[in-house]
């Protein structure tokens, strides 16, 4: 009996661990990175306090990349996605003198969702550092998307930025 109780004990966490491996290798990457070129232009977000951000998107090097320009406040700051083979990959150079990378691990086109997790960084002073830990993207419509940013310092939440965006140009 106990013999049994262990076995089926395995056999469940087997499972659960190839699904939590396998989440990610299902999303469609390519397709999650054409929604994300549609973003080229100029956008705005204005917050509670009337302060005013501006983002621009640019598709460059032959449209292997989607280059995001953020300026306002903290400071100006620049994200690079990019695919590797069937991973959608993101580097954001940040006021915080880093350079977190992130995996994208869901996309769902029909509810307009892309969210990114913490792959691994550049710059950071120690593990338990300040740096943007994960990121999403909700696509309201082709001149309208939010975005929501959580910095993570010393294994915890430290504050979340979110924004949404209206197309200007």
């Amino acid at each position: 009996m106990k013999l049994n109780q262990i076995t089926l004990i395995s056999i469940l966490l087997m499972v659960i661990s190839a699904g939590a491996a396998d989440q990610g290798k299902n999303m469609d990457a390519k397709a999650a990175f054409a929604r994300l070129k549609q973003l080229q232009g100029e956008w705005q977000s204005k917050s509670a306090d009337g302060q005013t951000a501006h983002l621009s998107y640019r598709v460059i090097a032959d449209g292997s990349a989607v280059e995001e320009q953020f300026s306002g406040k903290p400071g100006d700051m620049l994200t690079v996605y990019t695919l590797n083979g069937d991973r959608l990959l993101m580097t954001h150079y940040c006021v915080a003198h880093n350079q977190p990378r992130m995996e994208a691990r869901n996309y769902n086109a029909a509810g307009g969702t892309l969210d990114f997790d913490f792959l691994d960084a550049a710059g950071l002073a120690s593990p338990d550092a300040g740096h943007m830990h994960n990121a999403s993207f909700q696509f309201i419509d082709n001149n309208h998307f939010r975005s929501t940013w959580q910095f993570v310092e010393n294994g915890k939440t430290k504050f979340t930025e979110a924004a949404e965006y209206e197309r200007t140009r």
